[in-house]
């Protein structure tokens, strides 16, 4: 009759532990490097008891709709500076609750191999969200391209250049539709998860380059509600791994950066 706790509690921990191998989570994602290094997360969540089911999303708009609607339970694609002005915006109970990996933005032409080539009127296209668009903004005015009103922050618009000495023309286009701007502009900035699509190199075909330090470090974020629930700590937990961080050095190979 001693054995019969243990044989009890054994029992108990197989149930839990098949509950928990069938636990799935749906994490949106974008194209490209988000969804590639999930995949590498997959096998390793698995062993924790999580199944990780990937959902493509082809712009920045949605995933945090959806995942305020709850059709998701994750999403990895943003940084903090974009989620505090979606939450800002529309009232989002979202919370981080990891940091995954930085991209640091580039601008990239198909007519001019050099910034300085750049003639004066020429046209750039830059992303027409706030903070991607300003985030190129940032990098122009780091490069000396162009002067910013003070105190803008990090969501700069073109109305806040005040000083433009080649009277560059931004045209404002959807991020992922950077790429296809190529043809008709001197300049494009592109996010790298969009530039790796297009079958550019994000460390050798930029004529600019942002610092990959600074604000801009990608993270994963759940719905305040579900933030201390047992498979959200797997899930950053195999994110965290030395085996995601190798895969990304790897595959990347400077493109896109660790953060953890």
């Amino acid at each position: 009759m001693s054995f019969r706790p243990v044989l009890i509690l054994a029992t108990m921990l197989a149930a839990w532990s098949a509950n928990a191998a069938a636990e799935t989570i749906k994490i949106g994602v974008t194209p490209g490097p988000h969804a590639q290094i999930l995949e590498a997360v997959k096998p390793i969540a698995a062993r924790g008891g999580l199944d990780v089911q990937l959902i493509e999303f082809s712009d920045y708009v949605v995933p945090n709709a959806a995942l305020d609607a709850g059709d998701i339970q994750a999403n990895s694609f943003q940084n903090q500076p974009y989620l505090d002005n979606q939450k800002a915006d529309r009232g989002y109970k979202i919370e981080v609750v990891g940091l995954t990996v930085n991209f640091p933005i580039g601008v990239y032409s198909k007519k001019h191999k050099n910034w300085a080539d750049i003639p004066d009127g020429g046209k750039v296209s830059i992303p027409n969200d706030p903070t991607n668009g300003g985030r190129v903004l940032l990098l122009l005015r780091d490069k000396g391209v162009i002067k910013l009103k003070d105190g803008t922050g990090f969501k700069p618009t073109v109305l806040d250049i005040v000083e433009n000495p080649k009277k560059l023309k931004f045209v404002e286009v959807d991020a992922a539709q950077a790429p296809r701007a190529l043809d008709d502009v001197d300049a494009a900035a592109i996010n790298t998860n969009y530039a790796t699509q297009a079958g550019l190199d994000p460390v050798k075909d930029p004529i600019l380059r942002e610092d990959p330090k600074g604000p801009y470090v990608n993270l994963i974020a759940v719905r305040a509600a579900d933030k201390d629930k047992p498979w959200v700590k797997i899930l950053v937990d195999s994110y965290h791994t030395p085996e995601v961080k190798e895969f990304v050095l790897t595959k990347f190979k400077g493109a896109v950066l660790p953060s953890w």
